[in-house]
């Protein structure tokens, strides 16, 4: 059996996706043996939001574990905080915006794995 493919966040270097969020990929076919998904930590400071966009391939779970956010998917719209999971399907148009009075922490499971090369910024 190869090794266990264990990161810890403290260890992994952030780096800013073309949406504008600044992310820490925790797995993913980079850097481990997962090849059909990857897991990160996105972060947002106080007022900051995502370059709306969409993932033409992709689909999207964010887990909220830090602060709260106004969610726009498509032309709806809800507030979300810790606890909240929020689906997001290939191709649906979406933002997220740090609504709270702390830095906004949240994962995000991708399958397959974020590339930048499926990321469509949206104009506003």
């Amino acid at each position: 059996m190869k090794k266990m493919d264990i990161k810890n966040i403290k260890h992994v270097e952030p780096f800013v996706t073309k949406d504008g969020s600044e992310i820490r990929e925790l797995l993913a076919y980079r850097n481990s043996g997962v090849r059909n998904q990857s897991l990160a930590e996105a972060r947002l400071p106080i007022g900051a939001s995502t370059t709306t966009h969409y993932h033409p391939k992709t689909e999207e779970i964010y887990y909220i574990t830090q602060g709260s956010a106004l969610m726009q998917i498509a032309e709806k719209q809800q507030e979300v905080t810790v606890g909240d999971a929020i689906a997001i399907p290939p191709g649906a148009i979406h933002t997220i915006t740090n609504t709270g009075d702390e830095e906004l922490r949240l994962l995000c499971c991708c399958a397959p794995a974020y590339e930048h090369d499926d990321t469509v910024l949206v104009e506003k």
